[in-house]
């Protein structure tokens, strides 16, 4: 049977016939030292016979089907890995410039989605990794647990397995892909049928039983599937309102335990600790332009994964939802973020994800367009690797994610490494155009709340 993407991936590559809504991931692992460039290139080809999707294309179905998965001919692995020599000076910023422009790339559509340079020639010896990547490939969490195929524990490690047979590509005709086209919207409308028939009993048997209950609840699941897919018509904030196509990519970091412990000062978890770092930054950024705000539109990934999930993939839902970025008090605002993420990760619409996104996929792309780019800013928190690392015998000393903004002003990535909390910055500069009193809030904003740690 022909393997159809996932409604809310087919949501994330249709939405790209507007290049601002661009799904690309970058990754950035910086390395000690120059790794061994024939282990790397065999741990990429390990991997691309393990997950099908690295040697595999898209390729569109007839509708209402989501587009499918079909084997690359001719896969080229020294196609997609690259090794360049840094031009000076080689700093952390030479490879930043880079991955600028990496993110703002499309992809070749009729070759896998995926990319990775190893760059050397930088200060000192070091070398660093450049990652790319359709969102439809993977998510943050599937990224961490590709990456354990990708490194070591060790700087030699004892044992290395062989590889995998290379999988062998079966390209379908069209007419076999036309044919499980039929059949899967024949079974799309199957199962919505079935589904009817055997929810009815209960929805009668209780709507006779518990009249007002039935209502309450089935309200309760209306009100909250259009929280989900409510159209924002305008931006939060009055100042970050252009989208472009430029974007500026930056870095910070702060200790993995002075953020969490600022988290449980305030009865909270890191990630809310993560969100009002974030919105301190844009408060005071607003706050230098003499522009004062209340809440801003935030875009947050809610991870889905379970534990038979397969590695890789995506298994996230994007949810919208309002933030107190105007509160000072770093830990009102944490108390406050809390509190609303707490409902948000119970939103009574979560186990309809899917059927969602399959919904939204049937709406006008400039429809949907006009929704994203009302999106304030994007946060992720992604757990990464607890401990240190090694690829091709090079010691990992930091890894950065980039996610992209998909319409907003910044998306602010939490990647955890070894006891660090790494953020990859990822700004608009038609919404952010003064970048670096941008970063100077920021770090900032971070700084007020990692105070609260010491109190």
């Amino acid at each position: 049977m022909t393997a159809f993407m996932r409604n809310s991936d087919a949501f994330t590559w249709a939405m790209e016939t507007d290049p601002r809504l661009r799904s690309t991931v970058v990754t950035v692992i910086m390395l000690e030292r120059v790794p061994d460039w024939d282990e790397v290139r065999n741990r990429f080809d390990r991997i691309s016979r393990i997950l099908p999707m690295f040697r595999q294309r898209v390729a569109q179905s007839p509708p209402p089907a989501p587009p499918r998965w079909e084997p690359a001919p001719d896969f080229d692995l020294d196609f997609h890995l690259r090794r360049v020599t840094a031009p000076a000076p080689g700093t952390l910023q030479t490879v930043l410039e880079m991955a600028r422009l990496a993110q703002m790339a499309d992809f070749d559509r009729v070759r896998p989605l995926w990319e990775a340079t190893l760059i050397d020639g930088l200060e000192d010896g070091a070398a660093a990794l450049l990652c790319r990547f359709h969102h439809a490939l993977t998510d943050g969490v599937g990224g961490v647990q590709i990456g354990m195929i990708l490194f070591d524990v060790e700087q030699s490690p004892s044992t290395v397995e062989p590889l995998p047979a290379e999988p062998q590509a079966h390209t379908a005709s069209w007419f076999t892909g036309y044919g499980d086209t039929i059949r899967y919207n024949a079974g799309l409308a199957g199962a919505a049928v079935s589904a009817a028939i055997k929810s009815a009993p209960g929805w009668l048997f209780g709507g006779i039983r518990r009249p007002q209950q039935t209502l309450t609840s089935a309200a309760a699941t209306a009100a909250s599937i259009y929280r989900t897919v409510r159209p924002v018509n305008s931006t939060g904030s009055p100042l970050m309102t252009r989208r472009s196509l430029v974007r500026h990519l930056a870095v910070h970091d702060v200790p993995l335990h002075r953020l969490r412990d600022a988290a449980h000062r305030c009865d909270g978890a890191l990630n809310d600790a993560f969100v009002a770092g974030v919105a301190g930054g844009l408060r005071r950024y607003h706050d230098k332009h003499g522009v004062g705000i209340g809440d801003l539109h935030l875009t947050m990934p809610i991870n889905l994964r379970t534990t038979t999930d397969a590695m890789g993939g995506n298994h996230i839902t994007l949810m919208r939802f309002d933030i107190p970025a105007g509160v000072a008090d770093p830990s009102d605002r944490i108390s406050e973020i809390r509190c609303r993420t707490d409902k948000v990760r119970h939103e009574r619409s979560l186990p309809y994800t899917q059927t969602i996104a399959g919904a939204l996929n049937l709406m006008p792309r400039w429809y949907i367009g006009s929704i994203l780019r009302h999106v304030d800013f994007v946060a992720s928190d992604v757990p990464g690797i607890p401990v240190p690392v090694y690829l091709g015998g090079a010691r990992v000393g930091a890894q950065y994610a980039f996610g992209p903004t998909i319409g907003a002003a910044v998306n602010v990535t939490l990647l955890t490494y070894a006891g660090t909390c790494h953020f990859g910055i990822n700004v608009d500069t038609g919404a952010i155009p003064d970048y670096d009193l941008f970063h100077d809030c920021l770090v900032e904003g971070f700084q007020e709340v990692l105070a609260l740690a010491e109190c």
